[in-house]
């Protein structure tokens, strides 16, 4: 995990390829090209780029209108912006109609870092898995990120890719084969298991390392498709382990956490902690002092397991 970098920058790469090989992809951006990393797709296809600057409900609403007419729009914004400003519009003109619209979704989360609460993302999960039809990526590596960005693409109707501001270690190969709909295990434990979306799943392995040399052995599940989840394996976890610890950089409500939930209650009820943000807003920090506040580092993973186990 030595090499790092920001899903959004893999997101503008993919997007370059992609347009490459498909002449119908457009992409659309809310003044922030630069920072969500679009600017790369507009300078390789200028007439297929599109800025429709700080108007992020008319970039949705243009997005459903092009998708309409047979292109291939990926629209993207910071994280809080797409999920909330335009709601609306993301309901209306794109889920309730069934439109192929792809959100990629950047600056996501507490590691936006001093921008604050009001720009950090912390509820979008919950509110785009709620959405019907709606397709939730997040993923953990650069990797993961090119195959959300191909997978967005081969799938029809609308897609949420969730990306964030701050570089982050590649956990995958080239060869990494990226399916919709399917966890991916890390490692293997018996003891319990952490199930880790996003920024969050290079901390579970960390974490994991720690209790190892401690004598525990968990299981990592790396979970980049929120909806749908992938049942089976949330099931097979748990019926392995009994105990089954989730870890997100999200509101604990709504989130990875709520979905696993809603998933042993109904199939293979065993002892659950969910990691993330608690019933709070985001605060203004660094992305390193924000993580260790909201308790999302190895050390405090390591820590939230041993306290579940305990529980069995």
């Amino acid at each position: 995990m030595s090499q790092k970098i920001a899903t959004r920058t893999a997101y503008g790469a993919a997007l370059v390829q992609l347009g490459r090989e498909n002449p119908n992809v457009v992409v659309l951006d809310a003044d922030l090209a630069k920072s969500t990393k679009t600017a790369d797709f507009g300078k390789v296809f200028p007439e297929r780029f599109f800025d429709l600057g700080i108007a992020e409900q008319n970039m949705i609403g243009t997005a459903a209108g092009l998708a309409a007419a047979g292109k291939l729009p990926f629209c993207s914004t910071f994280a809080v912006f797409a999920s909330g400003r335009a709601f609306e519009q993301v309901r209306n003109s794109v889920a309730y109609s069934g439109l192929n619209v792809k959100i990629g979704a950047s600056h996501a989360g507490i590691t936006v870092g001093a921008d604050g609460g009001s720009h950090q993302a912390v509820l979008d999960l919950a509110l785009m898995r709620a959405l019907p039809g709606m397709t939730v990526f997040v993923p953990a590596d650069a990797v993961e990120t090119a195959g959300a960005v191909r997978a967005a693409a081969a799938l029809r109707g609308p897609v949420y890719i969730r990306l964030g501001r701050t570089d982050v270690p590649v956990l995958h190969g080239p060869g990494f084969q990226f399916e919709p709909g399917r966890a991916v295990v890390l490692r293997e434990g018996g003891d319990a298991a952490i199930l880790a979306t996003g920024l969050m799943v290079s901390a579970a392995l960390e974490a994991a390392e720690l209790l190892a040399g401690e004598g525990t052995e968990v299981e990592v599940l790396d979970i980049h498709t929120i909806k749908p989840l992938d049942v089976e394996a949330v099931v097979a976890a748990a019926k392995k382990t009994g105990a089954l610890i989730t870890a997100e950089e999200h509101s604990i409500i709504g989130g990875l956490g709520s979905a696993v939930a809603e998933t042993l209650a109904e199939n293979h009820p065993v002892i659950m902690k969910r990691i993330g943000i608690p019933d709070k807003f985001g605060e203004s920090g660094s992305p390193e002092e924000l993580l260790e506040h909201f308790r999302l580092t190895p050390a405090w993973i390591a820590a939230a397991v041993k306290e579940t186990i305990a529980r069995k």
